[in-house]
């Protein structure tokens, strides 16, 4: 927390903002501005609500600090950028970007809010280091609906291809080093984005679709096709890293592209040895790799979803109950803050205290119980639940009258 202490212009923010970030990391069934004031011993919810609405403080700023804080920590020459999204399933119309939109979240459409992170994946860890709100053009072309939902007047609509794009730079442009770059389809079938990133010179390994059409030396061809041509020499088995049940090992196979660019670029197939199913990249590389090279960049993409499991179950990222932008920006950014803190602690622990063999090394999950039993003594007297009783109670009432007076005032 004193990484960004001096992000806040007041002593009260600051010192909410710490209570704020213990309660992402406790044990809470549910963390909103509600449970965490309650847990941190406030009397009430106002506090929480305007640090993340009305205090002085910039967002941005904080998400810099929490990006400088996770390259110091989990520093790695090897280290893969990774870009997805991730969506939060919303009720209503009035939160900032929500409409009914696919997420992978859910795994269908739903009436939703999505946004794009980067995520920086080393050997020692890894860790969301910038996020994005996608923002539909069903709000870019309503002026008033961005107004009222904190969004700045100059907001125009950005693909999420664009907006990892901006991340990338703005990770680059800080002074930071990453040789590769990684993601989903969404990206890979992008020409803008593959294109930024070799002007630039990052090496990329981004996966497309199988009618993705490739340019070789007997023209352009469907990856699809193209497959059938290799010979069975072609495929090597290798893993793509080490998963929850041992390595995941598939069989791979690269054909060289004929891309007049600059560099080298390739087609990569990933084949699973169990149902024959097929996967497809797009890379490209400054300078000749081997196979195992990209092999390994794009199993760093299972990275993010671990990165999303983690954020979301122990610090509260997809839990924040808030409409306007703001309020969005600075929950998540704490929320990244909050998991970053875990993911350096985890490396620490793993490079000092490998362990006895019988026990497996400390992991995110018991990282934050061990804080919050041993570290972190939060208010529990009865006394304070009493009074949180009565306050809860007395808002509900309040809340009642008013909607039976508007529902009254509509039928006169």
């Amino acid at each position: 927390m004193g990484r960004i202490a001096g992000r806040f212009a007041r002593y009260e923010p600051r010192l909410r903002a710490g209570r704020l970030v213990l309660g992402l990391l406790s044990d809470l069934p549910r963390k909103n501005c509600w449970t965490i004031a309650e847990w941190a011993g406030e009397t009430s919810p106002h506090g929480m609500q305007h640090l993340l609405s009305r205090a002085a403080w910039d967002a941005d700023s904080v998400r810099d600090d929490v990006r400088e804080y996770v390259v110091e920590h989990l520093q790695d020459e090897a280290a893969v950028l990774v870009v997805d999204e991730t969506g939060d399933v919303k009720k209503g119309s009035h939160t900032v970007a929500v409409q009914r939109q696919y997420t992978g979240t859910a795994g269908r459409i739903e009436n939703s809010q999505v946004a794009v992170f980067l995520v920086y994946a080393g050997e020692r860890g890894h860790a969301a280091v910038d996020r994005e709100l996608y923002i539909p053009r069903s709000w870019t072309c309503d002026p008033d609906r961005c107004r009222s939902a904190g969004l700045g007047e100059d907001t125009v609509f950005a693909t999420k291809p664009e907006l990892a794009r901006t991340m990338i730079e703005r990770f680059l442009d800080a002074g930071h080093h990453a040789g590769w770059v990684t993601g989903d389809e969404v990206y890979g079938g992008n020409p803008k984005l593959r294109a930024a990133l070799e002007e630039r010179g990052i090496g990329y390994v981004l996966a497309v679709a199988c009618s993705a059409e490739v340019t070789t030396k007997v023209g352009k061809v469907r990856a699809d096709c193209l497959v059938r041509r290799l010979p069975r020499l072609a495929w090597q088995k290798m893993s793509a890293g080490m998963g929850a049940k041992g390595h995941r090992h598939y069989d791979w196979a690269v054909v060289d592209l004929a891309d007049p660019c600059q560099g080298h670029h390739q087609l990569l197939i990933r084949r699973n040895r169990t149902t024959a199913e097929l996967a497809y990249y797009r890379c490209f590389s400054p300078r000749p790799v081997p196979l195992a090279e990209l092999v390994r960049v794009a199993g760093s993409r299972w990275r993010v979803e671990e990165t999303f499991q983690t954020e979301k179950g122990l610090a509260g990222l997809d839990e924040h109950q808030v409409r306007r932008y703001p309020s969005w920006a600075r929950w998540v950014t704490l929320a990244m803050l909050a998991h970053a803190f875990l993911a350096v602690i985890r490396a620490d622990e793993h490079a000092r205290h490998p362990g006895p063999a019988d026990l497996i090394p400390l992991s995110c999950n018991e990282i934050q119980r061990l804080f919050i039993a041993l570290v972190v003594q939060p208010v529990h007297d009865a006394a304070h639940r009493l009074d949180w009783s009565d306050w809860r109670r007395r808002h509900q009432a309040r809340s009642r009258t008013s909607h039976y007076r508007r529902q009254a005032a509509s039928q006169t």
